[in-house]
């Protein structure tokens, strides 16, 4: 069945007008219908048309579920958008497809990208939640400046993936498995030395992700994947 997103069902039980669109004149679904959606928050919601309007279809929850999250920890990746987002959208949907809480753009000193546009991420993160039938829809962050960031509080495993040389763990053989975990991945240019030094002052252990050097879209979903497997 096709999953709807309706992120304040639970208060009010009326879908999105682009949901509600999609119900009623492409899927041409009528009152009486049943449908299943989520929160995004981690709950299932099994609903029945009561009103089936192209911009505000109206709905009555029949049953509600919470079901386990699909992997055991927080899993937060800051990456540094590229200058062509068409690849920092391809990483956000597969992230969101694997399982992943909570996304940050990073601006670091190298970054090609000092702005975003955060709108067209967050429909693409809504609609691979809905396609990968999950219930958790990734936080996903403005730009942020790296030095601010780096000095948040974390409660987890905080991880720099850089390319400077030096003695370099792999993620796979320091990653806790359970454990929340955090991963800094640099713009196309790396972070800078004072990045890296600034990172490590705040308790960021720096990570190799293997022998061959990664764009930056790869190595942020290497890293998510690698969490997942050590689960």
């Amino acid at each position: 069945m096709q999953l709807f997103y309706a992120p304040d069902i639970a208060s009010n039980p009326i879908l999105p007008e682009e949901e509600s669109g999609h119900c009623t004149r492409v899927l041409r679904l009528t009152e009486g219908a049943e449908i299943e959606l989520t929160d995004g928050k981690g709950a299932f919601y099994r609903v029945v048309i009561t009103a089936a309007h192209p911009k505000h279809c109206a709905v009555n929850i029949l049953e509600t579920w919470n079901p386990a999250k699909p992997w055991n920890a927080y899993i937060h990746i800051a990456v540094a958008p590229t200058k062509n987002m068409d690849r920092m959208e391809w990483f956000a949907e597969k992230a969101t497809e694997i399982g992943i809480d909570e996304i940050t753009c990073l601006r670091c000193r190298f970054s090609e990208r000092k702005e975003i546009k955060t709108a067209r991420l967050e429909k693409i993160l809504v609609s691979a939640m809905k396609q990968s039938q999950k219930a958790v829809l990734p936080k996903l962050n403005d730009m942020t400046d790296f030095r601010d960031f780096v000095k948040r509080p974390f409660d987890g495993q905080k991880f720099i993936a850089h390319c400077e040389e030096g003695e370099k763990p792999l993620l796979k053989d320091v990653y806790r498995p359970g454990s929340n975990a955090l991963v800094l991945i640099g713009p196309e240019g790396d972070f800078s030395p004072e990045e890296i030094r600034w990172a490590e002052e705040q308790g960021f252990q720096p990570i190799s992700l293997g022998k061959s050097r990664l764009r930056t879209e790869t190595a942020a979903l290497a890293s998510c994947l690698t969490l997942h497997v050590l689960q």
